[in-house]
Parts: C-alpha cells; sequence; structure tokens
C-alpha cells in the first residue's frame, strides 16, 4: 500500500483528504505543521507528501527546502489557498512535483498523485540501473557455467520462491539477487538490502524489523525496518549465515505469518516481501555447531543458486577485462592503452580468490598506473605482484615473492594454475586445458618448459601425439 503524508494546519482539510485517498486504497498519516510533518517524514518513511505553503511558524517552502537539504527525494506537492506565480515558481525551483491551488479538484488531485507515484518510482529504479552498471558487474562470461546461471536466475525470477544464494566473495552475489528482482513480477516494487555481518547483532533486529521511539536507548524517533520498507518489493539477506540467533527466530515469523512487529512495538505490520538469502558460509556447518536454525534453512533455501568462482570461469577472463576495461576509459575520459593477448593469458592464470571484485580492481590499477602503449604481461605482472603482499603462489621451498625477479614470479604464478587445474581435471590434460582455455597442444608445452611432469595416467604416446611430436 502506498502512503501519503498530509501537512495542513487546517483539521478540515486533512480530514477531508484521508477520507479520499483512504477511499482510493492509500495509506494516509497527517501532521498540523511543517515541523511535526519532518519529524513524522523521517520516521514513517512516505512515498509522498502533500505539502500546504501557508501555516504558522515554518512554512510550507521553508519545510520542502529542508527536506531536499537533507536528500530526501519524496515526492511533493504543494498546495496553497493563495496561489502566486511567484510561490509556484519557488516551489517548482524547490523540487516540488506539481503546485495545487485550493479549493483542492479531487479528479486532477488522484491524477497527480499517480503520477506523481509514477515519476518516483520511475527515479528510484534509475537510481538502481546507474548504480548496477557503475558497480562495473553484471552477469557476464559466455562460458558455459554462466549460461547455466543466467538460465537458472531467469526460472527462479519468474516465481515468488525464496532463493538462497551461494558462492565466495566477490563472485557477484548480489548481482544475482538484483537480477532476481528485477525479471520478477515484483520488479516495480523496491529492492531492498542489508548486510547482516555489517551491522552489530544488537542491532539487527531494529535494522530488519524497525522500532517504536524509545524503543531502546538512542531510539529518538521510530524508525522502519528494511522489510517494511521492503513491502511489495524484495528484500536481499546479505551474508545470512553472520545474522543472530534471536533474529532468526524472529524472521521466521516473517515467513510464516506475512507480519513484522517493531522493536518496543505491541502492533504486527502486514508485509508482503520477497526474502533472498546471500552467504559464503557452509550454512550446514553452522547448523551443526548451533550457529544457525534448520529450521530457517530450509525455509530460506527453496530454490538454490550457487555462483562460480572466477577460477572455474577463467575463459570469461577476456569479456569481463574488456568490459572493465572500456569503463574505466569512460570514466577516465580518455583513451586507454589496449590491453594485449600476453595479459589476457597472464590474467586467465592468476588464482583471483577475490573473484570479479579482485578482477575489476586490478584493471583499474592497469588502467591508472599502464604508461607505456599498451597494458602486457609485465605491466599484470607487476600489478599482481603488488596486489595481494605474501599470496603470489610460489613452489613449496623456494624465497618469498618480494625477493624473486618478475620473470619467476610469473612462471611461479603460472606453474599453480596449471597444477590446479589438473588436479581439478583428475589429471586430465585435455579438460585441463578447456580450463585454462588453451589448447592441448599449448599447455604441454607450457608443462615441459615449467619443469611439470606428465600427469599419472597420462601415456607418452597419447602426450607426444597431442603436441604434434612423434611417440
Amino acid at each position: 500500500m502506498r502512503r501519503i503524508l498530509i501537512i495542513d494546519d487546517e483539521k478540515n482539510i486533512r480530514t477531508q483528504l484521508s477520507g479520499l485517498l483512504a477511499d482510493e486504497g492509500y495509506g494516509t498519516f497527517t501532521a498540523e505543521s511543517a515541523e511535526r510533518g519532518l519529524a513524522l517524514l523521517a520516521e514513517e518513511s512516505p512515498d509522498l507528501v502533500l505539502l500546504d505553503v501557508w501555516m504558522p511558524g515554518m512554512d510550507g517552502l521553508a519545510a520542502l527546502e529542508k527536506l531536499r537539504a537533507e536528500g530526501r527525494d519524496v515526492p511533493v506537492l504543494v498546495m496553497s489557498g493563495q496561489a502566486t506565480i511567484d510561490t509556484a515558481v519557488r516551489a517548482t525551483r524547490l523540487g516540488a512535483f506539481d503546485y495545487l491551488e485550493k479549493p483542492l479538484d479531487p479528479a486532477r488531485l488522484l491524477v497527480t498523485i499517480r503520477n506523481a507515484l509514477q515519476s518516483g518510482e520511475l527515479q528510484r529504479r534509475n537510481r538502481e540501473l546507474v548504480a548496477r552498471v557503475g558497480a562495473g558487474q553484471g552477469l557476464l562470461g559466455s562460458s558455459a557455467v554462466m549460461q547455466r546461471l543466467r538460465d537458472e536466475v531467469e526460472r527462479a525470477a519468474r516465481s515468488d520462491a525464496r532463493v538462497l544464494i551461494t558462492g565466495e566473495n566477490g563472485t557477484g552475489k548480489e548481482l544475482v539477487a538484483r537480477a532476481l528482482h528485477e525479471g520478477s513480477p515484483r520488479a516495480d516494487g523496491p529492492f531492498g538490502r542489508v548486510n547482516c555481518a555489517a551491522i552489530p547483532r544488537d542491532l539487527i533486529e531494529s535494522e530488519l524489523f524497525g522500532h517504536e521511539k524509545g524503543a531502546f536507548t538512542g531510539a529518538e524517533s521510530r524508525k522502519i525496518g528494511k522489510i517494511e520498507a521492503a513491502d511489495g518489493g524484495s528484500l536481499l539477506l546479505d551474508e545470512v549465515g553472520d545474522m543472530a540467533l534471536e533474529a532468526q527466530a524472529k524472521l521466521l515469523r516473517v515467513f510464516e505469518e506475512n507480519e513484522v512487529e517493531r522493536v518496543g512495538g505491541g502492533r504486527p505490520i502486514r508485509v508482503d516481501v520477497r526474502v533472498i538469502a546471500a552467504t559464503n558460509k557452509d550454512l550446514s556447518a553452522a547448523i551443526e555447531k548451533g550457529e544457525f536454525r534448520e529450521d530457517l534453512y530450509y525455509r530460506l533455501n527453496v530454490v538454490p543458486i550457487a555462483v562460480p568462482p572466477l577460477r572455474d570461469r577463467a575463459e570469461d577472463i577476456p569479456e569481463l577485462v574488456d568490459h572493465f576495461h572500456r569503463r574505466f576509459a569512460e570514466e577516465m575520459g580518455r583513451p586507454l592503452p589496449p590491453v594485449d593477448e600476453g595479459a589476457y593469458g597472464a590474467l586467465k592464470a592468476w588464482p583471483w580468490p577475490g573473484n570479479v571484485r579482485e578482477l575489476r580492481n586490478v584493471v583499474e590499477r592497469l588502467a591508472i598506473m599502464t604508461e607505456g602503449e599498451s597494458i602486457g604481461r609485465d605491466e599484470v605482472g607487476a600489478v599482481l605482484a603488488g596486489s595481494r603482499p605474501g599470496a603470489a603462489p610460489t613452489q613449496e621451498g623456494s624465497e618469498t615473492t618480494e625477493n624473486l625477479p618478475l620473470r619467476d614470479l610469473l612462471e611461479n604464478t603460472e606453474r599453480a594454475a596449471i597444477l590446479r587445474a589438473l588436479k581439478a581435471a583428475g589429471g586430465t590434460v585435455s579438460e585441463a586445458a578447456r580450463r585454462l582455455g588453451l589448447d592441448r597442444a599449448n599447455l604441454h608445452r607450457k608443462m615441459r618448459r615449467l619443469g611439470i611432469g606428465k600427469p599419472e595416467g597420462e601415456t607418452a604416446s597419447s602426450a607426444g601425439n597431442a603436441t604434434g611430436e612423434a611417440p
């Protein structure tokens, strides 16, 4: 239900407008002064404000200026019985959606309210789109695993079922959640997000369910919780494995009864929210340790979606690099040195413990620091050597990476990536080559150069034929 705040010092106008809007299916609450209206605006987060101009104390235009200065972008319709062109111009410049003369025409008022709400929703969705594009990621990649992921997201988005997204940090779990929302019938509703790991355990309930004024020390005003604010849309519970057990128990009530109760409140509030959860933890292990409720796990894990780590789709790295390269060129307003094949090879060989987020940071660093005519293998090696101190792969027993020449560092990185691929492929060279985005003959040449022996079960004949050499 869309909620409208009516700010007017005349009681009969507040009563008439409340009745008219209630008949049209809107929820309303009222304030008799601008000061009280601004306080309610902070507490209730309405979808639209009807604001009178001429009131004792702070007038409507001063209130409009104040709420815009505070960064509130709620649509505002200004009303006045003493309309002047100057007042209308000031209201428009201050960001009012429209200016209405009293006595109000009910038909025009309702049409204007609908238009203002639609405009506000379009602006909200545009901000979300800009935020997603600004993140520079997206569900990019042509690999089989990414095509499968997009298919799973598309199918899950059509339903209203809860989804549990699992994956390592930096793989793009929030992007999957946003894609689920945007592809669902709830796309016109709000998309909310709560990072359960970033909120202190004693405040998570207030963040999720909201609180009433005076509910605890520091609760100086009413707060709408994330679940209530996402009514009619979707809510992402990010890093849900870090949620406190007490909050987990209360979350079950939302699933069972579709209701929330603010901290310190005694009145249940009906909500209609699709919950999407994400975690990088093994929730089964957390259940065994008593850190996560088993009943909540099964409520969340209706549709499981696993986001692959970047090392399992190395063939997507050139596409991702090109995407980030274009984005940074646009942001910097200048052409950037092109990326050559040697750079792509070095980037594909890196293990990417930080996944796509780490890749984005590396490409940005290359865009900033490269002074030559192209971004090549040497430039990538220099950036990777300093990107994760002590994390560069080395041979067992070798000297630390900080003392290694660049050539040795790159060889160690390449050797470690090949060994991981061979292990993941069960020793099958052709499968390892596919994972690394190489042809089999090329992989055999690299293995000989790096001193990597034939995998167990790989015959001399098959190895020789793969490279075009005589057995």
